[in-house]
């Protein structure tokens, strides 16, 4: 039997979230020891996106999956397995996918 017979996983959509708080270049100036000119120079980054206080990476992906969910008329019964992949979990147990399952239902 050929491998491609035997799985049937699919990637049905993709979906994003960010905070609304943006900080940029020119606030980080007034807060730390740079410039914009210094940031941009280096990175290429203009600005980012602040997580409010009491928020965490598993609040960051269930708006995205409310998204990609609604986009794909998708039940969150229908999904088998979720992967976060993420240098800042919210906690080291469980894992997020665990925390994020959880809240999807």
């Amino acid at each position: 039997m050929a491998l491609g017979n035997k799985y049937r996983a699919k990637i049905s959509g993709v979906a994003h979230w960010v905070p609304e708080q943006i900080l940029s270049n020119k606030e980080l100036e007034k807060m730390v020891d740079t410039t914009d000119e210094w940031i941009t120079t280096r990175t290429g980054i203009k600005e980012r996106h602040i997580l409010e206080k009491g928020k965490a990476t598993s609040d960051l992906a269930y708006e995205a999956c409310k998204r990609l969910l609604e986009q794909t008329n998708t039940d969150p019964a229908e999904i088998d397995l979720i992967i976060v992949g993420t240098v800042t979990p919210d906690m080291f147990f469980p894992a997020t996918a665990c925390l994020l399952q959880a809240r999807l239902g």
